[in-house]
Order: structure tokens, then sequence, then C-alpha cells
């Protein structure tokens, strides 16, 4: 997501949670705290009411938007409506189109849709007959999907991570994940705008802004960011213009705009699911995860991503660890025995009315049989952050490099300097709001080889796991850890960039590990997420948990698309 805090040592944690104002834990944060704690929904039936003076100020109307037939449906209510003939997959494709172009084209325009899938409605067409010849694939049989726009297809859509200059480029194949989807019936019906180049162009960009796709909004309130860097995939979703989406994570790019757009996103264990054919960044750290509205939906989604890939070498040890259907872990009593560790230290603090919201969710999860460490915090946060942004310069560079290689003779740009020199002749349309010091710093860099680099990763792994997430847990026989995601989705500002309060991405993105977030609440209309994180491999856990936490408290509200939002 973002970041920032103008101080440029930790200001490019890319694709999310640039954490600077984490470091040094909750007392270095000075963002402004909210005055109505009671003001955070509660999930504790029978709560009392606010009083009128700690409640949120009424909120501005929001520009007119009709109810959709397929507002809040999930695969089985729409497996269950072409079973019956209520739908078809053409059909889908099409009322997702038109919700599409009535609100986020027109209307409270989201801007959350690059493009359609100008084939969708042909394959629809094909697994409509598919169907009734040999019966469905399985969950994702003729259901719509939207993916991020770093994720290739080769198709009559582009791949550009939202960046003009990859305009005209031509992927060579699909993507693994794409390959995926497309084996299990599903329909892939368009590509979702992002912060250009997954956030990790400059250290002072905004969330959800692309030079191709300008600016996505939150669909809770317009003038507040949906997060980054998968802003259109958690925005989309959220709203109704599709099921279910594909985000990528970094660090924080599928958790962060899962929690400020209220859904469900699984950052899945690097080597779950393949990279190959996916824009990178960094490939120690990279990853592609499903953003849902339910936790139902992700473990379907997920389970149809998983598997090995020859050429992604980190799913190797994946052998084993997979599943294919994931949803054999949904248990609503899920909670009961676990032992979970709440990371307090760096991850509270950040805002009153979050700790408050984060304690109901806490006190939930003990009413369902949870033994809670409180505090259970990572003796390492803090130490990993430079080194994260080293690797990232270092990989940035290889890892575009080597992509850039595949896309063959005929592509606009070849290199990361041919990006670098684009953005300068077209710095009017590219660099409006925000350079490029980042490319610029990740282009000084050498070789994969340098001592700086493999210093750095082995710190990464070192402190985020062996003597992070994995001590803590092995300490106190921790089956996960969690955490608030984030706090509010703060308001949009081109001029200066992000101005995030807190998050909780950077252990489990650094070790590589898997995090699911899921709605906890809403603090003036604005979704709150909790983190679930832990081991390597520990997905069916995590989803277990997760699952468990959303049927007890479940505080999925649909968006209202209110023009802003605030205290009173």
């Amino acid at each position: 997501m973002p970041r920032k805090i103008p101080s440029a040592k930790f200001a490019a944690d890319r694709r999310g949670f640039l954490r600077t104002t984490l470091i040094g834990g909750a007392a270095a944060i000075s963002p402004a705290l909210y005055p109505a704690l009671a003001a955070a929904r509660s999930n504790a039936p029978g709560e009392t009411p606010a009083p009128r003076s700690a409640q949120a100020a009424q909120p501005a109307p929001a520009p007119e938007v009709k109810s959709f037939e397929l507002d809040e449906v999930t695969i089985s209510d729409l497996q269950d409506g072409m079973k019956s003939g209520k739908f078809t997959a053409r059909s889908l494709v099409e009322k997702y189109s038109q919700r599409i172009d009535e609100i986020d084209k027109h209307g409270p325009t989201i801007n959350s849709v690059l493009e359609l899938n100008p084939d969708a409605p042909s394959i629809a067409d094909a697994l409509d007959r598919e169907r009734k010849s040999k019966g469905p694939r399985g969950p994702m049989h003729g259901i719509p999907v939207l993916i991020k726009d770093n994720i290739d297809t080769a198709d009559r859509m582009m791949t550009t991570a939202g960046s003009l200059a990859l305009v005209g480029a031509k992927p060579p194949k699909d993507s693994f994940v794409v390959q995926k989807l497309r084996a299990a019936g599903a329909v892939i019906l368009g590509k979702t705008n992002l912060s250009e180049w997954a956030n990790i162009r400059s250290s002072h960009s905004t969330s959800g802004w692309s030079g191709r796709g300008g600016l996505t909004k939150n669909p809770y309130a317009l003038d507040r960011n949906p997060c980054g860097s998968s802003s259109g995939s958690g925005a989309g979703v959220s709203a109704n213009l599709c099921t279910i989406a594909i985000g990528t994570e970094t660090d924080g790019s599928v958790v962060c705009p899962s929690s400020s757009n209220g859904i469900t996103g699984i950052k899945p264990t690097v080597g779950l699911v393949s990279r190959s054919g996916i824009i990178p960044i960094s490939h120690t750290q990279d990853g592609a995860g499903p953003m849902c509205r339910t936790v139902r939906d992700a473990a379907i989604l997920l389970g149809a991503l998983v598997g090995t890939d020859p050429e992604d070498a980190a799913t190797a040890e994946s052998n084993g660890k997979s599943h294919t259907d994931y949803t054999e872990f949904l248990d609503p009593n899920g909670l009961r025995g676990a032992r979970i560790g709440v990371v307090r230290k760096s991850y509270f603090g950040f805002n009153d009315a979050v700790d408050v919201l984060m304690e109901q969710a806490l006190d939930a999860m003990k009413k369902q049989g949870a033994t809670l460490v409180d505090p259970a915090d990572i003796p390492t946060l803090g130490k990993f952050d430079e080194s994260e942004l080293t690797v990232f310069m270092y990989e940035l560079k290889a890892d575009l490099n080597s992509y850039l290689a595949r896309l063959g003779p005929s592509a606009p740009v070849r290199t990361l300097k041919d990006i670098i020199d684009f953005n300068d002749r077209n710095a009017r349309k590219e660099m409006p709001y925000f350079g490029q010091d980042l490319f610029l710093k990740a282009e000084a860099k050498g070789p994969l080889t340098t001592k700086e680099y493999v210093d750095a990763l082995e710190k990464n792994r070192r402190l985020a796991r062996t003597e992070g997430i994995d001590a803590l847990m092995n300490k106190h026989n921790l089956d996960a850890l969690v955490a608030p995601t984030g706090g509010p989705a703060w308001l949009t500002d081109l001029i200066n960039g992000d101005h995030v309060a807190g998050g909780s991405s950077n252990a489990a993105a650094v070790a590589g590990y898997p995090n699911i977030n899921v709605t906890a609440g809403f603090l003036f209309g604005l979704p709150i997420g909790i983190s679930f994180f832990g081991r390597a491999w520990s997905e069916p856990t995590l989803i277990k948990f997760a699952y468990a936490f959303e049927q007890t408290t479940k505080a999925r509200q649909a968006p209202r698309f209110l023009r802003t939002v605030g205290p009173s």
C-alpha cells in the first residue's frame, strides 16, 4: 500500500505498507486520533450504542446507485443460479459488464477496471455449452474474475502495470495464474487498475493511481484511498463489480486494499502460487492471491491457483503442502482450542479507535474458545526495514529486466533504464504528481552477486523468519499471530502522496509467509481489517481461523459510495 512520512530512509516499501510510521513503535506515531471510539461498529450483541456526541457526523449524500441483482453474491450463489438456469456464464459477463459501465465508468466512477476482455462473452458461451454437454469443471466454472493489470494475458487485453511505457507490449503467453484460472473454467472479465508499477516507482506516490488508468476511488467514501497496490481488485470486488478478483503483493498490496475496501484477501506463502508471467518487483517476496468478499470464496479461488510451475522454482517447495480444495478447512468453530499470539509492539497504538475495535475482535476470539497469548511481540520488528528496501532495489532491476526480455524485440521497452527514459520523455503524463526516485536507485544497483544484496537478503530471512515469526511461535507454541491490518482509509492526496498511519504486513511479507485479512468492523463507515498470519504453508490453519472469526462477527457491510465521511 502506501507508507509515507517524509523520511526517505524507509520511504519505499512498495506494493503495500511502506511502513515508515511503524518504526520505533507507537510513541513515534502522531496521526490524528478519532475522538469517538464508540463510533467503531460493535461486533458484540447487546452493546450499548454510543452517545450522539461520540458518533460520526452525518455522511455526505451518495451519488445515486441503484441496487444490483448480483450485490453480495458468492461463488456458490452463482453456481446455484447457473445450475437452475437462472444465470448463464454469458449472462453473468453481461450483467457485470453493464454494472461496471454504470458505476465504475459513470455514477460514482470508482475507476477500478482498466479494460474489459473483449473475448469474455465468447469464452462464456463456450463454457455454457460445455456445462450442458459435460457438466461443470468445478466451482469456478463460468465465474467471472477480474485480475490485476500486472498479470499477463496472451489475448486482446494489455498487461501494463498501469504504465504507458508498456502500452502495446504483447506477453508471449498467459501467466501461470491465468492458465490455472482458464483451466478451472473461470472467465477473465477484465484487468483492474493498480498503483503504477505496484507502487515501486516513487517514495512519494499515491496508491491507486497509474499513468494509464488514473485514480481508483474507495467505494465506501469516494474521497478516501483504496490502498494499494491491488487497488482496483479491492475496490472492484467490494463494489460488486465482480464476485472475485486476483491481486498481487510484495508487502501489503493484497491485505491493505482488502482491509480498506472491506473484503477478504489472502497473501499466500511465497511459492504456493506461481509468479511466472507477473510483472515483478522481488522474487523473494512477490506473490498473487485471492481478493473476495468472503473467506469461503477466497478459499475456493486459492485452490484453483496452486500448483508447481517449472518457470517458477519457488513453487517446487509447495509439493505436498498445497491443497486444491481449501474449503475443507472452513470450520465455524475453528477458533476453539487455538493458541493465537497478539503482536502489539509496532502494530497497535497508531489509532485509539482501531485499538478499541481490535479489543472487541480479540474478545470475540476468546468467546469462541481461542487462547490468546497477549502480548506476543516479534522481537526483530523494525530491524529489517532498511534491508528489505535494499533487497527490493536489487531484485527490481534484475527481475524486471528479465521479465521485459521475455516480451521480445518488439516490446516498447526492454530494460528498467528504458522505462526511466520513457518516463522522462513523457513526464507530463507519467509523472504529473510524483517522480521515479526508486527506479533511479534500483537502476544504480549491481548484480545479485553483490555483497550488499547477499547480506541484506540473509538478514531479512534470519530476522523475519528464524529469529522473528518462527522463534516467537516456537516460544509460545502458537498456531497463528494477529494484528490490525491497518487503519481507516486516508484521504487521497495526489499532491502530497499517501499518509498511512500504520499496518502489520511487513513481518509476513519479508519472511515470505502467509497473511489473511478479514474485516473486523467499521470506524466512521470505513472498514478496518484484522490480519491472521503465521508460519510458511500454514494457509489451512489461517483459513480456519479467519473463517471462524468471519462467521462469528459477520462484520462485512456493502459500500454506499458516500462522497465523504469523517468525525463530527
